[in-house]
């Protein structure tokens, strides 16, 4: 099995963004340490603070930044982060060549109950001049390197830099990555779909009818039969679409109409947009392609249905339709 560096070097990726990827792999098996020693090291529960997001940030949520910051802080190659527990970018160093958004640990909520956990994160090339916000509000197309570490019964990371998806498996004997997959790819067609069904009730219509309709199975209008599957965690939900197919959306909905969208842009749909395209899927709002937005703020949040081809085709075509004699949300 090739080992991370040996993959890298295969693929010709320059060193420069070799060393980058290497700092936040090297980062995330000291996070994986930590996640598995939980309760033994005092790291689970709730701090008092919160987020820009204005979330309760778990103990954990604020030590992985920490560990993630502290790394990039300390690798020449970057020139400034951004991150979801981060109420603004940090300068890093004036001569780095690359941007970096994290989030460096998605679905901290399943910290507590010993679920699934990730880190997930982007790679952006860094403009030239003063960097500022607007320095990182770059289309996700920009992006040079994105993936995920999730933290499971075996520690994976999932990688793209542009040449596919490649998954490597962390050997707990010797501490490195191992290649596991060469090529993840997303099938085609699925019957499988993932969504928070507890909030259906504040969903667009498009997205209400084409639930409905996945839920009539073989006697609706799909004719086919589908299963739900929701992990709570992005990461979670996300490497099984990556690895068995599938359909994952966290749409628009009027829970809280000052935030109509769950997921952020620049470090939760970016990269995994950037991850599913590469293998073979697609990525959308409902009405536009994600890694096509310009971002207007760091934290920008956007609705997600990402995945199997032909599924978010099926999706879309939900939104396309007339919808003006549905009862309004």
């Amino acid at each position: 099995m090739q080992t991370l560096a040996q993959n890298l070097t295969s693929q010709g990726v320059n060193a420069s963004l070799t060393q980058l990827i290497h700092t936040l792999a090297n980062t995330s098996k000291e996070i994986s340490h930590a996640v598995r020693h939980g309760a033994l090291a005092g790291v689970l529960g709730a701090t008092e603070q919160e987020n820009v997001q204005g979330e309760t940030q778990k103990k954990l949520d604020v030590i992985t930044n920490d560990m993630l910051k502290d790394a990039l802080k300390g690798d020449n190659t970057v020139r400034g982060l951004a991150s979801e527990e981060e109420d603004y970018i940090v300068e890093v160093g004036d001569k780095g060549e690359y941007l970096v958004c994290f989030d460096p640990l998605d679905g901290s909520s399943n910290i507590d109950i010993n679920s699934l956990v990730g880190t997930i994160f982007s790679v952006l090339p860094a403009p030239t001049g003063e960097l500022s916000e607007s320095s990182f509000l770059q289309a996700g197309r920009q992006q040079v390197a994105a993936g995920y570490v999730l933290y499971g019964p075996s520690t994976m990371l999932a990688l793209t830099t542009g040449n596919g998806v490649q998954l490597f498996t962390l050997n707990p004997e010797t501490n490195e990555y191992l290649l596991t997959t060469e090529a993840m790819s997303i099938s085609k067609d699925t019957g499988e779909f993932a969504i928070n069904m507890s909030n259906q009730r504040f969903w667009e219509a498009p997205m209400q009818t084409y639930i409905s309709d996945l839920l009539l199975g073989t006697i609706g209008p799909r004719e086919k039969a589908f299963n739900m599957r929701w992990i709570a965690a992005m990461v979670g939900d996300v490497h099984r679409v990556l690895s068995r197919g599938g359909i994952f959306t966290y749409p628009t909905d009027n829970k809280n109409p000052q935030k109509p969208y769950k997921l952020r842009l620049m470090y939760e749909a970016n990269p995994m947009s950037f991850l599913v395209e590469q293998a073979g899927g697609k990525a959308s709002t409902g009405y536009e392609t994600i890694m096509d937005i310009q971002p207007s703020e760091i934290h920008q949040r956007v609705a997600v249905i990402l995945g199997s081809a032909n599924e978010v085709d099926a999706c879309l075509n939900y939104h396309g339709l007339d919808y003006s004699e549905e009862p309004q949300l």
